[in-house]
């Protein structure tokens, strides 16, 4: 699991960077995984990856990071298909899902994504829960902007697969995507879902707990009976995974809710070890967000005045 971590890592204070920065792209490999006919996880060292392969070609969910296109294109092929993606789509924009857009695109793959990710890849951001984990952005090139965006859902028909791409808003940021394959029955969640511990809620870019929750509630409701979940780190998950995930997000949020409620400050929260319950499980030695990391995420996160929007309308 050590390679899914460095582009998470790279996020934190700059005292930290380093090891990130060591990462040497030669010995990383392309893991590849059927989730179903014509549909794939591809898995790296920046965020998973799904894809459509088949006749109409290959629609690739998230593109990890730029040093390691030719060894995607080379798994794609790998799988007996075109190794030059026509459609791109991407659920956030942080660079470990978004790095390899440059060379996609320059390779004629078209990039979809929320209006909002145009704006941040466009204009640089900062990444951050608002407390001791941040990190700025740069704008990325042009030729790496997604050229075609929207606001709340689209369609994308291919391989006789109806690929939804669903924006939730102040989720993991303000311009998070969720993409369902129906035929294929799976979900590519990208990191409101995560399988490495506390997931990194990215408050200065937009996101919120409450959005997160919302989008967990939303795939749970609307996803068939054995549902495969692509999450943005960690292994393919099932439905008892995320709900798990799910009453953690609901539990954790609650908890801090109520102190603030009781007038406490962020330093007693911490203090008194407000989330131990959980630290076992989601705050691993050395993990990405700790116990204390979260406790700022959600005391944040629930002083924000964003509403989150479901993603999904009635169908």
């Amino acid at each position: 699991m050590r390679p899914l971590f460095f582009a998470l890592l790279i996020l934190v204070p700059f005292s930290r960077l380093a090891a990130a920065q060591d990462e040497d792209y030669s010995k990383v490999e392309i893991k590849t995984s059927q989730l179903a006919p014509e549909l794939y996880l591809l898995q790296g060292a920046g965020g998973n990856m799904t894809a459509s392969a088949g006749a109409d070609g290959v629609l690739l969910v998230d593109d990890e990071f730029a040093p390691l296109a030719d060894k995607i294109r080379a798994a794609l092929k790998g799988l007996g298909r075109a190794d030059k993606p026509r459609y791109i789509l991407t659920t956030h924009y942080h660079f470990d899902h978004t790095g390899g857009n440059l060379p996609f695109a320059q390779g004629g793959a078209t990039i979809i994504a929320p209006d909002e990710q145009r704006t941040r890849l466009e204009h640089g951001s900062t990444a951050g829960n608002g407390g001791s984990i941040t990190r700025e952005m740069k704008a990325v090139e042009p030729g790496a902007l997604p050229q075609i965006t929207f606001d709340h859902e689209l369609t994308v028909h291919m391989n006789g697969e109806d690929v939804r791409v669903v924006h939730y808003a102040h989720a993991h940021t303000d311009g998070d995507a969720i993409v369902f394959f129906t035929k294929g029955g799976a979900v590519a969640m990208g990191d409101i879902f995560v399988r490495y511990g506390f997931p990194f809620i990215d408050v200065k870019s937009g996101g919120t707990v409450q959005g997160m929750i919302a989008a967990c509630q939303d795939v749970l409701r609307t996803s068939p009976s054995g549902v495969k979940i692509v999450p943005g780190h960690g292994e393919l998950a099932s439905a008892d995974d995320l709900r798990a995930y799910l009453k953690m997000l609901e539990d954790t949020s609650a908890k801090v809710a109520a102190a603030m409620k009781a007038g406490k400050t962020l330093e007693q929260m911490k203090q008194e070890h407000l989330l131990a319950d959980w630290s076992e499980r989601y705050s691993p030695p050395k993990g990405f967000v700790d116990s204390d990391a979260f406790i700022e995420t959600l005391y944040n996160s629930l002083n924000q005045q964003h509403t989150p929007r479901r993603g999904l309308r009635p169908r």
